[in-house]
Formats: structure tokens, C-alpha cells, sequence
């Protein structure tokens, strides 16, 4: 029995080794496929991943070029406020100029001609002698009104409605186009 069992052992045991290499052939395709489902998986989560970077990074971008664009606006803006007080301020400083008086002169004119028939000259009481006589030649009341700095309001006859033709109200009027004017200076 001992060919026979030889015969069996080897038998057993080359059924063994074939059911032993079967079983490492379905291990080894198995570990094989799983593999490539990792790096498959591996793959696309790191496309995700950079498809997600770029998109924040394109977002942080634009939220950057806006806080720009917001803070160049400002800025601006801040000039042109900037430019416009030292308008002011130089109409300001105008009133206490000689020449002021013909200024004066020229906006009583102007108003006069857009009121017609007039009764009264009222300015601030500060320029009252600069045109004390243009408002007798005229033939209208002089009046002062501290609260009217840098121009003159004519009172229509009756008393009813007036024309006001002040340098800060010119200056309001005309504003837009002069603030145009000085960013196109300032900035091309």
C-alpha cells in the first residue's frame, strides 16, 4: 500500500497545489482589480480635488480683483470729494478778495435778467458796500442775509419769488461734468 498511498499523496497533493495556485490566480486578480478600483478612485478624487482648488482659487480671485476695484473706486471717489472741497474752498477764499465785488456785479446782472422786474437786492452783510450802489442805480432795497455767503438773491416785484445766483449753487449745478472733467485729469 505504500505505492498506493504514494500515488494518493501525490495525487492529494498535486490537486492541492493546483487548488493552491487557482486560489493565488483568483487572489492575485482580485488584489489586481482592486488595485486598479483604488487608483481609479485614487484618480478621480484628486481631479476632484483640483477641480475644486481651481474653483477656489478662481473665486478668491475675483473676490480680490473686487475688493480692488471697490477700494479704487473709494478712492477715487475720495479724490473727487477731495477736488471738490478745495473748490469750495478757493470759491471761499474768493470772497475776501478785491475783485470780489465784480463778481458780485456779474451775478446780480445775470439774476436780474432772469427775474425782470425787481424790488430787492439781498447778499450777505459783509459785501452790502460792495454793491451799495449798483442797487441804487437799479432803484432796489438793499438787504443782507448772513446765512447767503458767496452770491446775491433778487426779489421779484411783490415780494413773491426770487432769484438766487450764488457761486456754491453754480458750483453744485455744473458738478457733474466738472467731476468728469477732473477723473479724466486725474486718471485719463
Amino acid at each position: 500500500m505504500s505505492k498506493l498511498e504514494d500515488i494518493l499523496q501525490n495525487e492529494v497533493a498535486s490537486e492541492i497545489n493546483a487548488i493552491a495556485t487557482e486560489a493565488e490566480a483568483k487572489a492575485k486578480a482580485i488584489l489586481d482589480s482592486a488595485r486598479q478600483k483604488a487608483e481609479a478612485l485614487k484618480a478621480a478624487r484628486e481631479r476632484q480635488l483640483e477641480a475644486e482648488y481651481q474653483a477656489s482659487l478662481r473665486r478668491a480671485e475675483s473676490a480680490a480683483e473686487l475688493t480692488v476695484n471697490q477700494a479704487r473706486i473709494a478712492a477715487r471717489g475720495k479724490v473727487v470729494d477731495l477736488v471738490k472741497a478745495e473748490a469750495v474752498r478757493s470759491l471761499q477764499d474768493l470772497t475776501a478778495r478785491p475783485e470780489f465785488g465784480q463778481t458780485l456785479e456779474k451775478l446780480a446782472e445775470e439774476a436780474l435778467a432772469e427775474v425782470g422786474e425787481a424790488e430787492a437786492l439781498v447778499l450777505h452783510p459783509d459785501h452790502a458796500s460792495l454793491l451799495g450802489d449798483w442797487a441804487k442805480r437799479k432803484g432796489l432795497e438793499l438787504r443782507t442775509d448772513p446765512a447767503l455767503r458767496d452770491g446775491v438773491r433778487l426779489v421779484a416785484k411783490g415780494g413773491r419769488s426770487f432769484v438766487q445766483n450764488t457761486l456754491g449753487e453754480r458750483l453744485e449745478r455744473a458738478w457733474d461734468a466738472l467731476s468728469a472733467k477732473a477723473a479724466r485729469a486725474i486718471w485719463g
